[in-house]
């Protein structure tokens, strides 16, 4: 058990029924699938650590395919990483007394200091499964006696789609994974982003913020699909200049000359889903697709699993797409754009960090989509992940 686990404090859970178990949820929801690394970062018969939800996890691709172990010997506890020893390329052996597992079941298959001990082929450590798509690896934390269910339920919509190519990279961010998602979701945060070198690289309108005429969001939670919320508003007066005491202190940035070259080029929209993923059509830029991981590794911090998406028909458009990526798109989005949603979280984590100043925020109008999410995640998260999981 990690000494930073705690239970939320049951009276505070109280105060808000529809969404306590995301209040609960400090190291995130289990029982679901979540990016842990890119395929890039696991070559043949390496063996990589990786903590996801708090849980230590080892990873090694054999004859191509990863397969993943809780890092914890069974015998005594040590963790398996302190000295990796695989002796042949399906085992890894325990360096304390000799416990050996086999990769891809998990199963004892010998123990190097007793060789005839009756534990062999008895027990056995925890087995993830795993799954490798779009070059991302998808590790399934949660209890071995919970179906399994398919990766789609827990990826936003297109991100599977035969035709779409996927660039990524990730950062490991010092705040709780719910501050990140509703730095996500937050309709008002652009208002941070307006001095962006994405800006003027896109040669992009972007507003300080919007008065909206009326809200609609659109959930997601249909049977075997992902579980999720859009926010499909579109009739909003955008918000060009920020003025304090009636004198024009900033002002946004009009790239376009008519509303309809302002729709064209304009983010059509946002979708977030469980366990913690936020899709932004036609971002960074028209025809991209940004597909953003929140993924819980303590109660303090979270790896932000950024991606990139293009819908390429060949192998040239899907090298050009990769090129752009590094050339272009790591620097002025993901870092640019996106180094400024991570100093907000930055900020965030410490005042949200205390439970009781979850009940202390002052939420308005505009925040409605926010409150929503989190009834979302209550209703649909299927287990909470307590500090009895990392025992």
């Amino acid at each position: 058990m990690t000494a930073a686990a705690t239970f939320v404090d049951e009276k505070l859970l109280e105060k808000v029924p529809r969404w306590r178990n995301y209040l609960a949820a400090k190291l995130g929801f289990r029982n679901h699938w979540y990016p842990i690394l890119f395929s890039r970062d696991v070559d043949e018969g390496q063996v990589v650590k990786a903590k996801v939800l708090g849980e230590n996890i080892l990873l090694k691709r054999v004859d191509g395919k990863v397969h993943a172990l809780k890092d914890r010997c069974i015998h005594r506890g040590v963790q398996l990483s302190d000295k990796i020893e695989c002796y042949t390329k399906n085992t890894i052996t325990c360096w304390y007394h000799g416990f050996t597992y086999k990769w891809d079941t998990g199963q004892v298959c010998d123990i190097i200091a007793v060789p005839n001990s009756p534990v062999i082929g008895t027990r056995g450590v925890k087995r993830y499964p795993v799954e490798e798509v779009k070059n991302v690896i998808f590790v399934f934390v949660g209890d071995e006696d919970f179906e399994t269910p398919a990766l789609v339920t827990d990826v936003p919509p297109f991100f599977l789609d035969d035709d779409m190519h996927i660039e990524g990279y990730a950062y490991v961010i010092d705040s709780n994974w719910r501050v990140a998602c509703e730095n996500g979701f937050d309709a008002l945060h652009i208002y941070i982003h307006r001095e962006s070198p994405l800006v003027p690289n896109t040669q992009r309108s972007l507003p300080l913020g919007n008065v909206r005429r009326e809200f609609k969001h659109v959930f997601l939670e249909a049977e075997g699909g992902p579980k999720g919320l859009g926010d499909a508003t579109v009739d909003n007066v955008m918000t060009y200049e920020g003025r304090v005491e009636g004198k024009v202190v900033v002002r946004g940035t009009k790239m376009h000359a008519t509303p309809e070259e302002a729709k064209e080029k304009r983010t059509t929209g946002t979708f977030m889903c469980l366990p913690g993923v936020l899709r932004v059509d036609n971002f960074p830029y028209k025809g991209l697709t940004q597909f953003e991981w929140y993924v819980p590794i303590t109660e303090d911090s979270h790896l932000y699993f950024i991606t990139l998406g293009k819908r390429c028909q060949s192998d040239e458009e899907r090298r050009d797409f990769s090129h752009e990526f590094w050339h272009r798109w790591k620097a002025v989005s993901l870092e640019g754009f996106n180094g400024q949603d991570v100093q907000a979280r930055l900020s965030l984590q410490k005042f949200y960090a205390k439970d009781e100043h979850w009940l202390e925020e002052t939420l308005i109008r505009e925040d409605k989509a926010l409150v929503m999410w989190r009834e979302l995640c209550h209703r649909h998260g299927r287990a909470l992940q307590l500090p009895k999981h990392l025992a």
